[in-house]
């Protein structure tokens, strides 16, 4: 999946999307949404539902790890590389032991960085000003 593949996936919804920061946020309440239909489809015993989801949920932390600048990101592209890459790992082993564990600890690590990008988002604006 591409930039252009993930803004298609996330944005069809809206006819634009205002900044790159915009589509990250976008990205990760994405994640979230996939996270909690595959915990669903766990729970409701749906094996292809189950499958289906994570499978999303996985692209987009893909797409987020293809679109780290580590020229410019520095320890904190170094970081979140390894984190949203053991967040697919948690997604891969939820999806083969059908235990939906995993998706919980994926569904907190997302919500939190979501918080965090929102108040940095935040922060950014007002700088702006």
């Amino acid at each position: 999946m591409n930039k252009n593949a993930a803004y298609n996936a996330y944005a069809q919804n809206n006819i634009r999307v205002e900044s790159s920061a915009k589509l990250v946020e976008m990205m990760y309440e994405g994640i979230l949404k996939f996270s909690s239909l595959a915990k669903k489809s766990i729970t409701e015993n749906d094996t292809e539902k189950r499958v289906y989801w994570i499978n999303r949920a996985s692209d987009i932390f893909v797409e987020l790890i293809n679109s780290i600048d580590f020229e410019k990101g520095g320890d904190i592209a170094h970081y979140l590389n390894g984190l949203y890459a053991h967040q697919v790992q948690l997604l891969s082993e939820a999806n083969v032991n059908n235990d939906p564990k995993n998706i919980d600890t994926v569904l907190h690590v997302v919500k939190e960085l979501l918080e965090a990008w929102r108040e940095t988002a935040v922060k950014e604006l007002e700088a702006t000003k």
